[in-house]
């Protein structure tokens, strides 16, 4: 069964670099396609560096790969990604008026 999480998409540092590239430059691409997890929910899931995981949320799914996050971080059953297309998926469609969808604590499963 999978296991649920709360993730949190956002803008990284890396990825702000990497635009100066180009949305398709490897950089960018590498930072937007990378979960981050906390190093001991992917000890307890029996993940390393690079496996590949599928997010499931309400609204949507996409397979990417896992990288721990640095110690301290992330707290344990929290994820980040950065904002991209794969974050993009998984968010709901409504903007509540604002424009937006909701990005910030999205219920999914790993």
């Amino acid at each position: 069964m999978p296991e649920l999480f709360i993730l949190i998409p956002g803008r990284t540092l890396r990825q702000g670099r990497g635009i100066s590239e180009g949305k398709f430059g490897q950089m960018y691409q590498d930072e937007i396609h990378a979960l981050c997890m906390a190093p001991e929910d992917m000890q307890r899931l029996g993940l390393a560096n690079n496996d590949r995981v599928r997010i499931i949320s309400p609204s949507g799914q996409v397979e990417t790969t896992v990288a721990a996050a640095k110690p301290g971080e992330l707290p344990s059953g929290l994820l980040f990604i950065a904002y991209g297309d794969l974050s993009s998926q998984l968010m709901g469609q409504d903007t509540h008026g604002s424009g937006m969808p909701t990005s910030k604590g999205i219920d999914v499963r790993i």
